[in-house]
């Protein structure tokens, strides 16, 4: 049986932690109006996403997250990818979430690493299913979860479990997450679950969540997307962005070019049926080459979801979960696009990715991966 996660100190108990309260996404907030605004730009949004809340916060320490342990200043007023998540009344939520289903597409509870994660998803799954049948998708933490767990989540109703990996490689996951102040969580541990998800939940109805940017290579990201695909697991793709105050604050930001190249190499081998041969490095490990047909490559880009959001698509296949400003902050042009690309989206995509630099559409692998091992298209889309 997986350990389960270990709490240090006495916990505290107060009128609005989870299972009773929730945060919510800001997006969420303005969707469901608990919020005024609106977005950058007009959109359908129908993604709500939860976040456990408790006195003591997250008992993980990771340097990226703005939820850290050793981060400064109390949990409430700490923020989540950059972005405040309002407090919320559970039931409440419910309610309102219930009198706008018509326009929901996708659910997702987010766990915190915690002694009563486990027991009060369980109950907050409860009282969605009790009204709401609209897909519901869990982010995990592993230390919290085992295969039985993991089953009686899945008896409650939820349909997609995600697993919020972001290191891609061993050695970065412990620099990050492991070996760090107040923190501990395992490599072997996160992917215990990822398998055990797996044999429950069936192909693509697990996720790994991917970020680009933390010091791996692009060869590391590569490599990762093409073994989760083996798998029929799919790998959804984050780009670093540093959380103030957190440890990796001065952290650079992922360069623009780089994010491009990866989440159209993403795309090329998962779904359009390149092999990782058709990829080639340089002595760091940085994408220098892309052997395939022109026409392919460049069809891909004008395609444009290559570059929207990685997410779990809604009952009817389209997407679903696209987490606005999840890789972006709200005052920058948009990294990932949380609706399909318009023509100067597109054009400025393609004068970003300087695909003269990497194209190579001479002989080469070209698509060799047979379509049963192809990811299935994303969000209801046709395949490139």
């Amino acid at each position: 049986m997986t350990p389960l996660v270990q709490i240090d100190d006495q916990l505290e108990v107060s009128s609005q932690t989870s299972p009773d309260w929730v945060r919510i996404s800001y997006a969420s907030a303005l969707a469901l109006r608990f919020k005024s605004g609106r977005f950058q730009r007009p959109f359908d949004f129908g993604g709500i996403n939860l976040l456990l809340t408790y006195d003591q916060g997250c008992r993980s320490d990771c340097g990226y997250c703005g939820l850290a342990r050793s981060r400064q200043g109390a949990y409430e007023d700490k923020s989540f990818i950059r972005v405040e998540w309002p407090l919320v009344g559970t039931d409440e939520l419910v309610d309102r979430m219930a009198e706008h289903e018509e326009k929901l597409t996708r659910l997702c509870i987010s766990m915190v690493t915690h002694g009563y994660a486990y027991r009060d998803t369980l109950e907050i799954t409860r009282r969605i299913r009790s009204r709401l049948a609209t897909p519901l998708s869990i982010l995990v933490a592993p230390p919290t979860l085992n295969e039985e767990r993991l089953r009686a989540l899945k008896d409650a109703g939820t349909d997609m479990i995600g697993i919020g990996l972001d290191a891609v490689t061993e050695e970065l996951f412990r620099q990050i997450r492991s070996d760090v102040p107040r923190g501990g969580l395992k490599w072997d541990n996160y992917w215990n679950i990822v398998h055990q998800a797996r044999d429950l939940y069936g192909p693509w109805k697990v996720n790994c969540h991917t970020l680009v940017g933390l010091g791996e290579t692009d060869h590391d990201l590569i490599g990762i997307f093409d073994d989760l695909l083996e798998r029929q697991i799919f790998s959804y793709l984050f780009c670093f962005n540093p959380e103030p105050d957190s440890r990796m604050a001065e952290h650079p930001k992922t360069p623009v070019r780089r994010w491009r190249r990866v989440q159209l190499a993403k795309f090329l081998l998962e779904e359009c049926g390149l092999e990782p041969g058709a990829f080639d490095y340089d002595d760091e490990g940085t994408l220098a080459r892309i052997h395939a047909p022109a026409e392919l490559v460049e069809r891909a880009v004008r395609d444009g979801h290559a570059f929207m959001t990685n997410g779990c698509p809604s009952a009817g296949g389209e997407p679903g979960c696209t987490r606005p400003m999840g890789s972006w902050r709200p005052t920058e042009a948009p990294r990932d696009y949380p609706w399909q690309p318009t023509d100067a989206d597109r054009a400025a995509v393609l004068e970003q990715l300087h695909l003269d630099e990497i194209l190579r559409p001479g002989p080469g692998p070209g698509p060799s991966r047979p379509p049963e091992r192809w990811a299935p298209p994303a969000a209801g889309r046709p395949a490139v």
